[in-house]
């Protein structure tokens, strides 16, 4: 029987996209959140979780009444260790629902690619570990982690000092960047009138030029997630 990942999506314009098409060997399972799809309360016949980026915070329970379904969830699949990944929200939302904190930051909003600054600890992570070297991945938040939960690991930290990437659990990370977007994808939040015309220019020349190390950067991310998944639950 196919594996099966349940990817939970908080608005249209962050699907899992590229991620998606990556992630071989295991079936998608989508659970549109904002549209109304009712976040699963356990983790029977899910093999994997995947929990997607958004632009309202991790507390915003008024704007996206999901989500403290969503921090249950990742709950019950670090209790037991179902292997889970959350991208840029979805990592705000790992550190939160595990006893971490997150805040604007003060340092103002990341945007465009920037370089993944590795820690030691990446080294011989289970997921993160074929990848550590020279890697730029784009970034568009606005809020970061501030304080791990007990037991976390940080695995990346940008030049300025933000965290990137964290082992949350036996089976949970996050990542503060989005290895899942192109140039379209990152033209219709562009589009939202927020940037001014050059750096959206910027933003997007940047990533056109870049598509190929990106792909190069981030699908074996995707591979070795998908890796993890077929093993099983971690031990």
């Amino acid at each position: 029987m196919t594996p099966r990942v349940l990817v939970i999506q908080h608005e249209a314009d962050d699907p899992i996209h590229l991620m998606g098409t990556w992630m071989q060997g295991v079936e998608l399972v989508v659970c549109r959140a904002y549209e109304g799809d009712s976040v699963p309360v356990e983790m029977d016949g899910l093999d994997g979780v995947v929990v997607m980026g958004g632009a309202v915070g991790a507390h915003d329970d008024e704007k996206a009444p999901w989500l403290p379904a969503v921090r249950e969830l990742i709950r019950l699949a670090a209790e037991a260790r179902v292997p889970t990944l959350g991208i840029c929200l979805g990592h705000q939302l790992c550190a939160v629902a595990l006893g971490g904190e997150i805040v604007v930051n003060p340092r103002g909003r990341q945007l465009g690619l920037l370089d993944v600054g590795w820690t030691a600890e990446a080294v011989d992570d289970a997921l993160m570990g074929g990848l550590v070297g020279p890697r730029r991945a784009m970034h568009w938040n606005d809020d970061v982690v501030a304080v791990l939960p007990e037991g976390a690991r940080q695995l990346a930290t940008s030049s300025t000092g933000e965290v990137q990437a964290v082992r949350y659990a036996r089976a949970v990370w996050g990542v503060q960047w989005h290895p899942e977007v192109d140039d379209a994808l990152v033209a219709r939040w562009a589009n939202d009138g927020s940037l001014p015309a050059s750096e959206k220019e910027r933003v997007l020349d940047d990533l056109v030029r870049s598509r190929n190390d990106l792909d190069e950067s981030w699908r074996p991310l995707a591979q070795r997630f998908v890796d993890l998944v077929l093993a099983g639950r971690l031990g």
